[in-house]
């Protein structure tokens, strides 16, 4: 037994050398592979989160068929009247733009004259020759060629989320034809997809929600453009730690330079902001998701920096959802399931009855 031990213990320097290699590979192959694997991930992610009302349908006696094809119906149509809602109020902003960047200007230079005036050492001429480019105007078309690019990508996106939610209706059968025992994996399987649909469906209500309390608080208050604010606020709110100050900062600066704005106008929306996600972020969406469901906030931000280095933008939007998806994978196997545990937050209770804790889904333990 000794000499079995002495070789387990040796082969561990070699096996995290192989395993780490093999990580460095992945992962280098992921950033090459970025522009294809981006828009597979997200549709991926839309398909997972469109198979609950795929079966609640079902359920109801339609065919699996027919509740597929009505659910795509819906999203698309709920995804066209967003998007020709924001691309109006988009077309309006840009008309607007040249006044905003000259109220914008006005005030940074009425900010640094203060500061100048106080006795501080700035030179606005010299501050000014930072931030000015070479080609003034140049990012019209850089503007223009992300947005064919963002239209290309959601029509791709569009494409793949329709065949693999056809394709999701009979992954059970496929995995039952292709494995001798199809029991312990079904089982995961079933596991990590319930988990996965249930945290996706969680964290784009909780999303939903924060653009809609977003837009009614910028209709309230009188900034312009709450539309493209709310869907902003949507979107960033699924970047942990900074997606939040981030959507705030728009909004905010239009409202401080507004003609019937001000500074007590710009502070309550942020005070709003604040609220909102405090209370959504904060309160709501850990009691309804659970401990098990969470990330340490280390990790979170950590999933932050990585995936915005291997994805750019589109992997700082997913990068808690690529992090939970990967919690999860690991969460729904024994051999794996210290990793997921390492990856949670620090206040989730660890059991003692470890094989009554195996047979429940994750979120129940």
């Amino acid at each position: 037994m000794s000499n079995v031990s002495d070789e387990d213990y040796r082969s561990i320097p070699l096996n995290a050398t192989l395993a780490l290699a093999a990580l460095v590979v992945i992962i280098a192959g992921m950033k090459v592979g970025a522009d294809l694997l981006v828009p597979l991930l997200l549709a991926i992610f839309i398909a997972v989160v469109c198979t609950s009302p795929v079966q609640w349908l079902h359920r109801c006696g339609l065919s699996m068929r027919m509740s597929a094809f009505l659910t795509l119906m819906v999203l698309l149509a709920f995804i066209s009247l967003i998007g020709l809602l924001v691309v109006n109020s988009f077309s309006t902003f840009l008309t607007a733009l040249p006044e905003i960047e000259s109220r914008l200007y006005e005030q940074y230079w009425n900010l640094l004259n203060a500061l100048s005036s106080r006795g501080l050492a700035i030179n606005p001429d010299q501050i000014n020759s930072l931030f000015e480019g070479e080609d003034e105007g140049s990012w019209m078309p850089a503007l223009l060629s992300q947005l064919g690019n963002l239209f290309m990508q959601s029509i791709i996106v569009g494409l793949l989320v329709i065949f693999m939610l056809f394709e999701t209706l009979n992954v059970r059968d496929k995995i039952s034809r292709a494995l001798e025992n199809p029991a312990p994996s079904l089982k995961r399987f079933s596991e990590f997809s319930l988990t996965l649909k249930r945290y996706l469906a969680v964290k784009t209500v909780i999303s939903l929600a924060t653009g809609a309390l977003v837009w009614l608080s910028c209709l309230m208050v009188g900034v312009e453009f709450p539309l493209l604010w709310g869907v902003l606020a949507f979107a960033l709110n699924f970047i942990p730690n900074i997606g939040s100050a981030l959507a705030a900062i728009p909004p905010v600066l239009l409202l401080l330079v507004a003609q019937d704005g001000g500074a007590f106008q710009a502070m309550l929306l942020a005070s709003a902001y604040l609220v909102i996600n405090f209370v959504l972020g904060n309160l709501i969406e850990p009691r309804v998701m659970g401990q098990a469901l969470g990330l340490s906030t280390f990790v979170a931000f950590l999933s932050l920096v990585v995936w915005g280095w291997i994805f750019g933008a589109a992997g700082m939007l997913l990068s808690v959802v690529l992090t939970m998806t990967l919690k999860i994978a690991l969460d729904s196997h024994p051999q794996t399931r210290w990793i997921a545990r390492l990856l949670g937050p620090g206040r989730r209770r660890i059991k003692d009855s470890r094989a009554s804790d195996a047979s429940l889904p994750p979120w129940k333990r």
